[in-house]
């Protein structure tokens, strides 16, 4: 597998495992979050090979970015090192709105340079859709702040395939990120062909579903425990045979399961690169095992026959 990689038609070269940092920082996300420990996950990536940083706005709020943006200055290589922002959501008092409109996103880039310390983000999405904000307007906006060399890549998430369509009118979008797992295809119908054609690069989040990838769990798991869609006992039951199937395939290749999954995603025409989370630094040199994994075709299609509903 190649060191680095072009994100879609960007001229972002990133290592195919990149960072998703909603735990560094993210004390709205996680509870008792240890910000050392966090600033350790990002050096220690850093240190391995990884130069993609994923980020937002609202995970801390704004604490992950300021983290980063601290460990990126120490690391004095801003230039090696890709970093990904979001912003969409604003305060009104206490409650939370969701904005798209070119002001807002202008603002918040600039509040976002402010958090990383830095004079450009690489990457910034629109992180959620609001209801209002003509789509190609909102990316009208980041095209402007991509000419002023604010940011050097436009993306957005969570956008309906309608929305997505109608952002992308002037052809601006680079990346979108969605949901996508071995548990949930839904990308696969119409999302897919649409980047594919677009040359969009597609990272998916929620790459290893709460966990239920790897391999951690079994039968006698405490779903009472569990939070979230994959919990659910039936559900839970069948995953975890379709689990078992790929273990053979890990086990062959002296590999776990987390890596044969995630290698399978670099699989994928419309997915170029990869971010999952790591809560400890240890996680992030376990994710980068990945990159030693080669899947033979016959391996690629039994995977995605394993998981076929």
């Amino acid at each position: 597998m190649p060191n680095q990689v072009r994100i879609g038609k960007t001229d972002l070269y990133v290592n195919p495992i990149g960072l998703g940092t909603n735990a560094v920082g993210g004390h709205n996300l996680f509870p008792n979050l240890d910000e050392e420990a966090g600033r350790e996950l990002v050096r220690n990536g850093l240190a391995n090979g990884i130069n993609f940083l994923d980020t937002a706005f609202i995970y801390g709020p704004k604490r992950s970015e300021e983290i980063i943006g601290e460990v990126v200055k120490e690391n004095g290589s801003r230039s090696e090192i890709v970093i990904a922002s979001k912003a969409a959501h604003k305060f009104v008092g206490k409650d939370i709105v969701i904005d798209n409109s070119p002001a807002f996103l202008k603002q918040a880039v600039e509040e976002s340079l402010q958090r990383l310390q830095t004079d450009y983000i690489d990457l910034f999405y629109i992180h959620f859709p609001d209801q209002d904000t003509p789509k190609d307007e909102a990316v009208g906006a980041l095209k402007q702040l991509k000419d002023e060399g604010k940011i050097r890549a436009i993306g957005v998430s969570n956008f309906s395939i309608e929305q997505l369509k109608e952002a992308n009118k002037d052809g601006y979008v680079d990346v979108y990120q969605g949901e996508y797992n071995l548990l949930n295809r839904e990308a696969e119908r119409e999302l897919f062909p649409y980047v594919n054609n677009n040359r969009i690069s597609f990272i998916p989040y929620f790459p290893l579903a709460s966990g239920l990838l790897t391999g951690k769990y079994d039968k006698n798991t405490n779903l009472e425990e569990k939070r979230g869609k994959f919990f659910k006992k039936e559900f839970f039951e069948d995953t975890l045979e379709r689990v078992e199937r790929i273990r053979k395939i890990a086990n062959a290749k002296g590999a776990e399961v987390t890596h044969i999954v995630l290698a399978w995603y670099l699989t994928r025409e419309a997915i170029d690169v990869i971010i999952p989370g790591a809560k400890r630094a240890e996680q992030v040199l376990h994710n980068l095992k990945t990159l030693e994994i080669q899947l033979t075709n016959d391996e690629i299609k039994e995977i995605d026959q394993i998981f076929q509903s």
